[in-house]
């Protein structure tokens, strides 16, 4: 089936649906990665954005319920080179096309992805709209323009849970009632493992996978969960997840985490890092096209070692505006000079802006939960 993707800026690519008729616009990124389309189809912080893989296979090793990262697809839309629609892998109970029409989210192959990617390199990450029913490029461009941009965008609340639940054995336990309502009698293995809240702003299940590998017993948290309920959950550490969008908008966060910085230990990555920075007095922007794939380069600071990272976001942490003598810059992205991870001078915090629980890429960055742990250990310490 014929459809056709335009940009805002008028660049258009034909394509062919492999799941069916529909219309849809939001913004456009690539992914570099070789593998993993399942993961990032699935990652909440791709919330309001098509992707297009730089990989030209998709499809090759099917779907199976164990490489979800949330309960849903949350990309908008799915742009690949060449669809493979019989997949080959012992993994696999079902095929990508069927899973995308499953959720109602559009795929497209026959498209340029060179083109496509090279092109958002040099102009940027923009709006686009993709359709089966609508082959004209000047309507695409005149509906684009009522498709609100991602800056300003609270995407938080789109992907956050409802409620509070536990993490157990690699699955969520939902927690009845208020989550407001929580105290410190929640925890059931408390003096066992370490109790960690985490806040939701669109958390993958492989960072909770971690954290309990690590010998965490985990809470998770609506993102709009005050400050004074994780005061009385007295957890031994704060986790800040990974989300999607303008962390700007996200203001109820930033004040909340501003309240609770130096009550326990936090740990915060990607949408994380960049609201504890918001908390701190810092500043945040809008990158040209992002970071998003398996295979960034980061350089530690406090080591010198080079580690390959995962990595999912737009958005960054302006390097100027944490220099106060407080904050200790401890990463930086080798590719851009781009801010990577920070930790306070005096208080038990730190953050990272790359994915240390990769799903896909590399396990360069798992040493970060321990250290959390670590962190945690020496504060109950004293």
């Amino acid at each position: 089936m014929r459809a056709l993707l335009t940009l805002e800026d008028g660049r258009s690519f034909a394509c062919r649906s492999f799941t069916g008729r529909g219309e849809t616009a939001a913004e456009v990124v690539f992914n570099t990665g070789m593998t993993g389309y399942q993961e990032v189809l699935t990652d909440p912080s791709y919330r309001g954005q098509m992707v297009t893989m730089t990989y030209p296979l998709i499809g090759n090793y099917g779907v199976n319920p164990e490489d979800v990262e949330s309960d849903r697809v949350q990309v908008s839309a799915f742009l690949v080179r060449e669809y493979q629609e019989v997949p080959s892998n012992w993994r696999a109970t079902g095929s990508l096309g069927d899973y995308l029409r499953r959720q109602g989210v559009l795929g497209v192959d026959q498209l340029d992805t060179r083109a496509l990617t090279r092109h958002i390199r040099k102009a940027g990450a923009m709006k686009a709209l993709l359709s089966t029913e609508d082959l004209d490029p000047e309507s695409h461009l005149r509906k684009l323009a009522d498709v609100p941009s991602m800056e300003g965008q609270d995407l938080v609340r789109s992907v956050t849970a409802p409620g509070a639940f536990y993490w157990r054995d690699g699955r969520a336990e939902p927690i009845e009632g208020d989550p407001a309502a929580l105290d410190d009698g929640c925890w059931r293995r408390r003096g066992e493992r370490y109790a960690v809240a985490a806040f939701d702003f669109g958390i993958k299940y492989n960072i909770l996978r971690c954290l309990e590998q690590a010998g965490c017993e985990v809470i998770v948290l609506p993102a709009a969960t005050p400050a004074e309920t994780v005061r009385r959950m007295a957890p031994d550490g704060i986790f800040l997840s990974n989300g999607p969008g303008d962390p700007e908008p996200v203001d109820y966060a930033v004040e909340t985490i501003g309240e609770l910085i130096g009550f326990r230990p936090m740990f915060g990555i990607c949408l994380g890092i960049q609201l504890l920075a918001l908390a701190l007095g810092g500043r945040t922007y809008k990158l040209k096209f992002g970071h998003r794939g398996a295979n960034q380069p980061v350089k530690n600071l406090l080591t010198g070692r080079i580690e390959i990272t995962s990595q999912n976001h737009g958005f960054a942490v302006d390097l100027d505006s944490l220099e106060d003598g407080e904050v200790e810059i401890t990463h930086v992205n080798l590719n851009d000079d781009t801010l990577e991870g920070f930790r306070h001078r005096r208080l038990p915090l730190f953050a990272v802006q790359y994915h240390p629980e990769a799903a896909p890429g590399p396990h360069d960055a798992r040493y970060l939960f321990e250290n959390f742990t670590r962190l945690m250990k020496e504060s109950a310490q004293g």
